[in-house]
């Protein structure tokens, strides 16, 4: 047989209707609709979905705007609300972020309204033992230093991160500020245990329904995290993005190591959560008046 013919012949059995197809035929367009709806439908339903909650632990008074939104006015002040998050659904109770408990951060920075956040969890009908995951966005300390609170907890945290800032950051002095040194003890000795994770790069799907993606240079290597749930995907930014001003002004975190690599990050994140309202900055007060709670310190992000 030619090549010719071998075309021809391919290309027959390629456009001929199967015998699936020639049933589907005997049925009208919005049958087929109808089936291809309910087919995506249930498809949706099997997918994993989450609920997320804000968990507000405590408050540093007095912070400057500037230091969070580049270009504020210097002598603007905001209380920022020191915030971890929980993740709760299909078996998992994860958090994002840790907070900080340890006495010598009390020494540096007037905290105000304080509780140590596996407390927090108590709130919400869970204990420290349930957490089964902890995701850390990023190594500074009031972001990773209650990382051993979850005695259960797998900890997750970008390879890029632990590995600077267990090694290069340290040769120099102005390239590991907010790292707490205990802290990196605390990840290597995890690490040691067979409880961290380390996560390899950008868009990693970590656990069903949850994926890190990297963010905005607000240290070496600081992830954010995307959660499916029934509202649709919502992005915790943590401190890729300070306030909900940052988002609304177009304006870079006032700490971040490159300020264009941050504005790609909350441009990215706008096209990532469903709808911009449940993108979730990382020290914004506003958080707890967006969506309100019964509950002291609490909102249910949806």
């Amino acid at each position: 047989m030619s090549g010719k013919q071998e075309s021809t012949e391919f290309a027959m059995r390629l456009f001929s209707p199967s015998p699936g197809s020639r049933l589907l035929c005997r049925y009208p367009a919005t049958t087929i609709l109808l089936l291809v709806g309910s087919a995506l439908m249930l498809v949706a339903q099997l997918q994993p979905s989450y609920e997320v909650y804000a968990l507000r632990y405590a408050t540093l008074p007095g912070f400057p705007v500037s230091e969070l939104v580049a270009g504020a006015n210097p002598n603007r002040k905001i209380d920022i609300a020191m915030m971890i998050w929980l993740v709760r659904g299909n078996g998992r109770n994860i958090l994002v972020d840790s907070g900080f408990y340890h006495e010598r951060f009390f020494k540096d920075w007037e905290v105000k309204d304080f509780t140590k956040p596996s407390e927090t969890l108590s709130r919400v009908g869970l204990k420290p033992e349930d957490i089964t995951d902890v995701i850390i966005t990023h190594m500074h300390w009031d972001h990773a230093d209650g990382m051993d609170l979850f005695p259960n907890a797998r900890i997750w945290i970008q390879k890029d991160e632990l590995e600077y800032y267990a090694g290069e950051a340290w040769q120099a002095k102005e390239t590991h500020g907010g790292i707490d040194a205990d802290d990196l003890l605390t990840a290597v000795k995890l690490n040691t245990e067979g409880r961290l994770g380390l996560v390899q790069g950008d868009t990693r799907e970590i656990i069903p329904g949850i994926t890190c993606y990297i963010g905005g240079k607000h240290t070496y290597q600081s992830q954010y995290v995307g959660v499916r749930t029934k509202a649709g995907t919502v992005v915790l930014a943590s401190d890729n993005v300070y306030l909900y001003e940052n988002l609304e002004r177009h304006a870079p975190i006032g700490e971040t190591l490159d300020a264009g690599s941050n504005l790609r990050a909350q441009d990215r994140m706008k096209q990532i959560a469903s709808r911009p309202g449940l993108i979730v900055p990382g020290h914004d007060p506003a958080v707890f008046d967006k969506f309100p709670s019964s509950t002291p310190g609490v909102a249910k992000i949806e």
